[in-house]
């Protein structure tokens, strides 16, 4: 079977935590073991997140200020490089030497007329008190919005388009290769009349990691996250686990929009697609997700026509 794993930005840092190397690289140690009973049983290609990273990238390239800082479409070139770094030598800790594997920097299209380019909303980078925030706002000419508790800065999340790799990807895959790759929602790419150039964005990880899995034509998209799955009634005395459901259940749900809900739609975006079966769980509850004993399991809909979301 062949399985695509969205890791949630908790893989690789959780909230409050320093951006150091050592933490990153214990969290990055942890989604490892999870992940290598799933090598060990299918061809693997993993995605992940990236934005505490990038925005930290972008904190570090502004305070030198002798040359024009880096747009991020660089900084997200950077990200995938280092993060597809530590996850092919802890995963490589876990397997056996004869693994092979790649992480490939991932070029993903964006449409210049996307309204996000002018709504930010994807935060990244750190979390401010509310004064800090303002002035580094002030500062740097950021938008700033909240996240949580704290503030963030923000920046536009178009949806991905198209990914330009995705048949070396396959090509890989086909070949045994644990395969890393779209890491943060991949480099955002768009078109200037026939040159293909960088975007100052952050593309929407979650689809981005549903529309790999319908390029690679996977069998599973798993979206690995803090949470053991969807829930209804999250934060109340009702709340109650949704073992599996088909795509037009799950997009009547109320769910948080900076959370549980982009995974949700490109989960169901990924099911109506292809056809193929995604579920949404717990980091440490990969392998049991993939096997169908733990998280929310959205289920192809009896009829296909039922559900069309866009992005894919």
């Amino acid at each position: 079977m062949r399985v695509v794993v969205a890791l949630g930005g908790n893989a690789l840092l959780k909230r409050g935590e320093i951006m150091s190397p050592s933490q990153q690289r214990e969290n990055v140690r942890i989604a490892a073991r999870a992940l290598a009973p799933v090598a060990q049983e299918h061809e693997l290609v993993i995605s992940h997140g990236n934005g505490p990273q990038v925005g930290l990238l972008a904190l570090q390239a502004a305070a030198y200020d002798s040359v024009e800082p880096f747009p991020l479409d660089v900084l997200g070139a950077q990200t995938e490089g280092m993060i597809g770094y530590l996850i092919e030598q802890e995963l490589g800790n876990e397997l056996p030497y004869e693994q092979p594997f790649a992480t490939i920097l991932t070029m993903v299209q964006v449409d210049p007329e996307d309204p996000a380019f002018a709504n930010p909303t994807k935060p990244i980078g750190p979390v401010y008190a509310q004064e800090e925030a303002e002035r580094m706002r002030d500062l740097h000419g950021w938008h700033i919005g909240r996240d949580g508790d704290g503030w963030r800065r923000l920046v536009p999340s178009p949806r991905p388009q198209h990914i330009f790799e995705a048949r070396p990807i396959r090509w890989l895959v086909d070949q045994g290769v644990v395969v890393i790759c779209t890491g943060g929602g991949g480099i955002p790419t768009m078109y200037e009349g026939d040159r293909l150039v960088g975007a100052e964005v952050v593309i929407d990880k979650d689809l981005a990691s549903a529309l790999l899995a319908k390029q690679l034509g996977a069998d599973m998209l798993v979206m690995a996250t803090d949470v053991d799955g969807v829930y209804t009634g999250w934060g109340t005395e009702d709340a109650r686990l949704v073992g599996s459901a088909e795509p037009a259940d799950l997009m009547d749900l109320d769910l948080a929009a900076g959370s549980m809900g982009p995974k949700v739609e490109a989960a169901c975006a990924f099911v109506a697609a292809s056809g193929g079966v995604a579920v949404i769980g717990a980091l440490g509850q990969i392998a049991e997700m993939v096997a169908g004993s733990a998280g929310t399991r959205v289920l192809p809909p009896e009829d296909p026509s039922e559900v069309r979301l866009p992005g894919l």
